[in-house]
């Protein structure tokens, strides 16, 4: 493709399509890593063309495990699409990050195992070895966050993404150990994503938005599936405001 995406949006747990876009077309593309998550739309909001990819599929049924992120961040690329905003559901472990708070998160530890994580896991791909010190691109948070301000959202600057295998949730124990190493909020599907988009080079950056207390913070006694749900809607409300303040740049 040759037009440019002046944004792609990956949209997590809660945000299955994208609010007020205009002349939406949904294209299907087949990568050789296989195929995406959902069918791709595109549309403009204003004079930007946007990009988005529900990650789990329009009615969630694709698992955090099973989602092909090789084949979602190559196709978005494909498209033309050069900086990507991830928009992910986690739990809060930090005091200041608890339910409906939305976090722009600077850093991220890979409790994952398993998923096809790099795109050299392919026959004849050349073995790149990426700068991965810093994995969320500074300049596109930066905006972020100024996003935020303009939208008059309050987010949280700064934090480590945890990322857990998943579907199930954490144990008290494991979340006790993600806060030892310095995990700030818990999630299923920080990576590989982030890594795949340094591969190719793409500017990518994280809305984290905090659906319920991770196991034994805060002072719930169980996880409520309902609750999560509607913490989850709150702060994707906010969602839209933040990225139209974006675009409007």
């Amino acid at each position: 493709m040759s037009d440019i995406i002046d944004l792609a949006v990956i949209g997590g747990t809660g945000l299955y399509r994208f609010p007020g876009l205009e002349d939406a077309e949904k294209h299907v593309v087949n990568t050789r890593f296989g195929t995406p998550s959902d069918r791709i739309v595109i549309g403009r909001v204003g004079n930007k063309r946007i990009a988005f990819l529900a990650r789990h599929g329009e009615g969630h049924s694709v698992a955090p495990h099973r989602v092909n992120y090789r084949a979602n961040v190559w196709a978005l690329h494909h498209l033309g699409a050069r900086r990507v905003v991830a928009v992910n559901a986690v739990g809060g472990i930090r005091e200041d990050m608890g339910p409906r708070a939305v976090v722009v998160p600077d850093q991220i530890i890979d409790y994952t195992h398993g998923r096809l994580s790099s795109f050299c896991d392919v026959e004849g791909a050349e073995v790149r070895h990426v700068d991965f010190s810093h994995p969320y691109s500074a300049g596109l948070r930066a905006e972020l966050l100024v996003a935020a301000r303009k939208a008059g959202v309050a987010v949280v600057n700064g934090g480590c993404y945890g990322a857990t295998q998943g579907p199930r949730l954490e144990t008290v124990a494991e979340i006790a150990r993600l806060r030892r190493d310095g995990c700030d909020l818990v999630g299923m599907t920080g990576m590989p994503e982030a890594a795949l988009a340094r591969e190719l080079e793409l500017d990518y950056a994280c809305l984290a938005l905090v659906a319920n207390w991770a196991a034994g913070c805060g002072d719930q006694q169980e996880i409520s599936l309902p609750e999560i749900f509607a913490h989850l809607e709150a702060a994707t409300a906010q969602v839209p405001m933040i990225l139209s303040a974006l675009l409007a740049d």
